[in-house]
This record gives C-alpha cells, structure tokens and sequence, in this order.
C-alpha cells in the first residue's frame, strides 16, 4: 500500500459523512484502497465525523495515522447528513469527487463504475439502486416522498437514486456557494443543471447497526424539504380556501332559497359548529404552513455557518 501523504494534486477525493459506523471504518478503509489504488493516480479520503456517538472518531484518527490520504473532519456536534457533506466538500482537493454512505451500502468497488461514466463528459453522475436492501416501508415511503416533492417543486425525481455520486471539480465549486441551511443533495445537484448521467450499482445491506432515519425524522425532513424549495403549498392553500369560500356561499344561497320557497327552516347548530370547526382547522393550518415559510426565512436571515469543526485531522486547506 503506498501510504505516502498526498501534497501535490489530487485526483479523486471521496466523501463519506459518518454516524454510528465505528464498526465498518476499517473495512471502508480497506475496501476503498483496493478499489481506488488501480483506478487513479493520487486520491483521499475525506471522513466526516457527524457527532458520531459511538466512538467513530478515534477509529478515524487511527486509520489517519497510519494512511495519510485519510483524512477526518469532526463536527461538534450532529448537523445532519447533508450538512456534513457540505463540510466534506468544502475541504475536498481532489478533481472530482465521490459521495458515498459509511455503512457499506455504496459499495466501494461500484466507485469505478461512476469514474468511468464520468470520465465519457459528465460532470455529475449519480448512482442508481439496481435493486434497493431496505424494508418495504422505507422503499414506499421513499418513493411517495419523491412523487410528492416532484409535483410541489416540478422537478422529477427519482427514488432509486442516492447520494451515491460523482462530480467535477466546476460543480464541486458551484455546490460551496450554496449556503443555504435547509439541504438535500442530490436535489441541489439537479438545481445546478450541470450534464447529469445514470449508472446502476448493486444497492449491498448494512453492514452493521440500523439507519439513523427513524420515520419521524423522514417526515420532518421531507417536510422541510418541501418548504425549503417550493412555494406550492401557499398556492395550493390559496386556491382550497377559495372554492372552500365558494361553496359555502353556494350552499348558503341554496339554504336562503330552500327557505323562501319552500318554507323549509335552515338546518340546527350541528352543521354550523362542525362548518366552524371544519374552517378553524384549516385556518390553523395555513398559519402553520405560513409560520414553516417564515421559520425557514429567519433561519436563513441569521447567516449562521453549516456546520462547525471541532478537530480535524491530516486535514489541507481548502481546494
């Protein structure tokens, strides 16, 4: 294994955000030698510590000793996945990059394929799941997810495809200046516009342990996701209330008619109160969506940064 530091230009840089994978680090590690040693001239290592809980950090700092082209990134505290990404790329050196999880279901020996597409003129490509190693109700909330975000935003996506992907140094440019706090990556990847391409890999199990993506924190991501980067909802909540507000004056037309010709008396409280209570609801719940929309802006007006290091290791300036 040539493990001598890498100063001058680096080829291939792959990032990896890290969380609850103490226990895959050194067979990352090894696998990812044995792929990218024979595919390029000079790569590193970027290891992103997201606040990992279960000692993560120290199996980083072992593997950067003894192989220099691993190099460790310690946010202090958890920022999330997509922001510790952002962090990765920040320092990344390499002419193109590699996005992979840390837990082996991006198989290292896949990189190649990405690489050689690459290499045929495409600035991103983007690893597509051959056939996906989760639950059926991961898989059908994910595909739900993406059908729903497409339609608020107009942009098509696809739920087979994953952070797994590589990108040229002219994206890895555009992405830093894309501060905003609220982030998905791949979904910033097809903001850019940049040649975008497809390669299907073989999706592999966890190696250990269970996602970090517990339901509920799906459902506040994809929520935020979709507040973050479509203004549907207010249009959509804007047109119910009007044929909201237009039926009820239809109806009310028809009662007053109902009563004048035939005599009937308007209907009790009953329909009254569940019609009050009926537009309470949605009344509160366009100023929920009003007050997400306003969070957001807030959050955003602060100018805070994405991610804070507590300690880096093996680490250069930023490329």
């Amino acid at each position: 294994m040539n493990e001598s530091p890498v100063e001058g230009p680096v080829r291939l840089s792959v990032i990896i955000p890290v969380y609850g994978a103490r226990e895959c680090l050194v067979m990352l590690h090894q696998r990812l030698v044995l792929a990218l040693e024979p595919l390029v001239s000079s790569f590193e290592i970027l290891m992103v510590n997201d606040a990992s809980p279960d000692g993560s950090w120290e199996v980083i700092e072992e593997l950067a000793a003894r192989d220099p082209r691993v190099r460790g990134l310690d946010l202090s505290r958890n920022f999330g996945q997509h922001h510790a990404i952002a962090a990765g790329l920040d320092y990344a050196r390499g002419e193109w990059a590699v996005v992979m999880d840390c837990d082996l279901q991006h198989p290292p020996e896949e990189i190649e394929k990405l690489y050689r597409k690459a290499m045929e003129g495409h600035d991103i490509v983007l690893g597509r799941r051959s056939r996906r190693k989760d639950g059926f109700l991961k898989r059908a909330g994910s595909r739900f997810f993406m059908g729903l975000l497409g339609y608020l935003t107009g942009v098509r996506l696809d739920s087979t495809l994953s952070n797994f992907s590589i990108v040229s140094r002219p994206v890895i440019r555009e992405l830093r200046t894309l501060r905003e706090q609220n982030r998905s990556y791949p979904i910033l990847l097809g903001w850019l516009g940049f040649g975008l391409a497809l390669v299907d890999y073989e999706h592999a199990p966890r190696f250990t342990g269970r996602t970090s993506y517990t339901f509920p924190r799906l459902v506040r991501f994809a929520v935020e996701s979709i507040i973050s980067r479509s203004n549907k909802p207010l249009w959509l909540s804007i047109r119910f209330g009007f044929f909201l507000a237009l039926g009820a004056f239809l109806y009310g037309g028809w009662l007053i008619f109902r009563n004048l010709r035939w005599g009937i008396p308007v209907p009790g409280w009953t329909s009254v109160i569940v019609l009050i209570c009926f537009v309470g609801g949605l009344l509160f719940i366009n100023l929920g969506i009003l007050g997400l929309y306003m969070g957001k802006i807030f959050e955003q007006s602060k100018g805070r940064p994405l991610y804070v290091l507590r300690r880096t290791v093996n680490l250069s300036p930023r490329g």
